[in-house]
């Protein structure tokens, strides 16, 4: 087996580093974007767009607890979105917090972390690496 794989394409994993997320950033407008493109969806500038490294402390802008899923997915989890220090907006699942309303609250801010990706793995064995959001500590 190898080193752990990435979940999605825009979770980096430098050999010599901690884990990232990697944006892309407009040079016309400066909006930034998770996942790689050429055009700003905000301003359609072309081809100004360069990769970033995305912030890893943001707020909870918007949540959804999720009571049914594809089999093999444990239930309840947390559907989150965050909007990130610099602005961007990424979804992901929140954990560390019970899967109760009155225990989530919007704005509360939040981090960025990378851990297993739920015991999933490739046809080789090999296990990938995801992003989480958890409650950030004071």
């Amino acid at each position: 087996m190898s080193d752990p794989l990435p979940a999605v394409n825009f979770l980096k994993l430098p050999k010599d580093g901690d884990p990232y997320l990697e944006g892309h950033k407009c040079g016309s407008c400066g909006a930034t974007y998770l996942g790689e493109r050429t055009v700003c969806s905000k301003c359609g500038t072309r081809d100004q767009i360069t990769p970033v490294t995305l912030p890893t402390n943001g707020k909870l802008y918007s949540y959804s607890i999720v009571h049914r899923s594809f089999p093999g997915i444990d239930v309840p989890y947390i559907s989150a979105i965050v909007d990130l220090e610099d602005g961007t907006a990424i979804k992901g699942n929140l954990i560390k917090v019970d899967p109760d309303p009155a225990k989530i609250e919007f704005g509360m801010p939040v981090e960025v972390v990378f851990d297993d990706a739920l015991g999933r793995k490739d046809k080789e064995g090999n296990s990938y690496i995801s992003y989480f959001f958890q409650p950030r500590s004071s």
